[in-house]
């Protein structure tokens, strides 16, 4: 495995500052939210920028306490006639996109890992560059990396891996981090998401990047060549594009043009198919942005 250093991003505070806001299915690239801080690019599961520090266990904690993550509300017993205290009522159906250790689960701002604290049961190393140590994947996703990096490859475009799996703990610094860097939670929402509410937790998700390091994690990322050919052939690996562009009243982040999921080519194929830009979309979840 070869494991690459990368330096700063290209582009300039500037480019994120003023960037247009792209309606909710143009096929453009642009993909700064309204809420996006000038100086800082958009990353919903985003890591801090790898020259900022030397890992998410070295950020700073920011002042104060942080929020804890929503909890969801207990469903009531119903009172009515059949026994003294009424019947229960029935459990609800089953979520089948729930489950943290399937393919199909979603994970949103409303929609948190149950038990906040999963960890995947086995994660490995994909057989490709990285840009730091940080690129463990569930085996099922880390294959069809190598799959989708060696068929990009093949087209003469160079892939890595920034950011795979991150656990609970990690998530907390890396949420941490981005409040002090907003101030408060309000602005690290918009980039950031809660432990216990990130894809990176599942194993499933990962941020590449361009193998000469051009504007990673940044907003010019969408202008690279590795972007342009990841969002044009994801899908026919099992990955669609998770945070599009136009979608963050949808998706609860800014557009990120690197962050990838894995979900299946049955699924990733019949969204490309149907043109459909979203997994809320595709399951018909309610939409998720906010906590």
């Amino acid at each position: 495995m070869a494991v690459l250093v990368i330096g700063l991003s290209a582009c300039s505070p500037s480019d994120t500052a003023t960037d247009p806001v792209e309606a909710p299915g143009s096929t453009g690239t642009t993909d700064a939210a309204p809420d996006s801080a000038a100086g800082s690019s958009p990353g919903s599961n985003r890591p801090p920028p790898p020259a900022a520090s030397g890992g998410a266990a070295d950020l700073p904690a920011p002042a104060g306490v942080l929020p804890a993550p929503a909890q969801r509300e207990p469903v009531p017993a119903v009172s009515g006639p059949g026994t003294a205290e009424g019947p229960t009522a029935p459990p609800p159906a089953a979520d089948l996109h729930s489950d943290p250790g399937s393919v199909d689960v979603v994970v949103n701002k409303r929609r948190p890992l149950e038990p906040l604290d999963f960890a995947p049961s086995d994660l490995r190393q994909p057989d490709v560059a990285t840009a730091t140590d940080n690129a463990l994947l569930r085996p099922d996703t880390a294959a069809a990396v190598e799959e989708m990096f060696a068929a990009a490859a093949g087209d003469g475009v160079g892939l890595v891996i920034v950011s795979g799996y991150r656990s609970f703990a990690n998530q907390e610094s890396t949420y941490a981090y981005w409040v002090g860097e907003y101030g408060d939670a309000a602005g690290a929402d918009t980039v950031s998401a809660r432990p216990g509410f990130s894809e990176h937790q599942t194993g499933l998700a990962f941020d590449i990047g361009q193998a000469d390091g051009a504007c990673t994690l940044v907003l010019c990322f969408r202008d690279t060549p590795a972007a342009q050919w990841a969002a044009a052939h994801a899908a026919e690996f099992g990955f669609v594009l998770r945070y599009p562009a136009g979608f963050h009243e949808i998706t609860g982040f800014s557009a990120e043009s690197w962050h990838f999921r894995f979900v299946g080519k049955d699924v990733s194929l019949a969204m490309r198919s149907a043109g459909t830009q979203t997994l809320e979309e595709h399951f018909g979840l309610p939409a998720a942005p906010s906590y």
